[in-house]
Formats: C-alpha cells, structure tokens, sequence
C-alpha cells in the first residue's frame, strides 16, 4: 500500500479555516477527516482533476464537500483545493473555500440566520440572499 504524505502550502491558514469548518460545518468537516483524508493518503484522489503540470508532474484538484443547499446559494461550495505530487508521494494541502466566510469565522464569532453562517461584513447582502431563497421556496 502505498503512502502519501500530506504537507501543506500555509500550514497555519489550512489549519485556520479547517477549524471554522468544523465549527461551522460539522458535516463537511467529517466527511472530510473520516472518509476523504485517509483516501488521499492512500493514493486514491477524489474530485475533479482541475489541472496537470508535466514538468512539475503534478495534478490539481478540487473535491466538493457535503454542505447545507441553503449554504451553498448564499457562499457556494465548499471545496478542499489540493495538488498531488505523484513522485515524492506528497499530497499539498491547498485551502478549502469559500476562503472569506471561513477566515472570518475563524476570526470572529458569526451569527447564523435561518441556520445560515451570516458574514460580518456582507450580513445586509447575505440576510437578502437568503430571505430570497426562502421566499422563492416557498
């Protein structure tokens, strides 16, 4: 069985917004360390492969985690970004996005509206969003 190792291109940022994903997104977050990680550790690349770089030998991907619709409409998705290094068995750990509302759940504490993370600094955009979505599901 073959191994990769997991590095990570700003350890400390990565670490940030995985933190506010859990504490924001308890579904993606598991779904993310119990299913995905030990997946990509043991060679088998989830997502879409984004790009490949012949020199380098590396392929990009960008893997779709499971989070709310609601969510979603109002951010978008949340995405692990990561690029594999077939030769040194490495897998780099990019970012997850959407980086914004996650940095700044990290940041500071968010309020949630109709279940819904609301950003600080686009609260009045956001409250529209989703009181939008809402109108329009009904």
């Amino acid at each position: 069985m073959i191994n990769y190792a997991f590095e990570y291109i700003n350890e400390n940022e990565f670490h940030k917004l995985e933190r506010s994903l859990k504490k924001y997104n308890m579904l993606a977050y598991k779904k993310l360390y119990f299913d995905y990680y030990p997946s990509l550790k043991v060679g088998k690349f989830l997502g879409e492969l984004v790009s490949t770089n012949k020199e380098k030998k590396t392929k990009t991907y960008e893997l779709k985690l499971p989070t709310d619709a609601m969510f979603t409409k109002v951010h978008g998705e949340v995405k692990l970004h990561y690029i594999v290094y077939e030769d040194e068995k490495i897998v780099m750990l990019d970012k997850l996005t959407p980086e914004d509302i996650l940095t700044e759940g990290h940041n500071s504490e968010l309020v949630t509206y109709k279940g819904v993370m609301v950003s600080k600094e686009h609260s009045d955009k956001d409250l529209f969003k989703i009181n939008l979505l809402n109108m329009l599901n009904k």
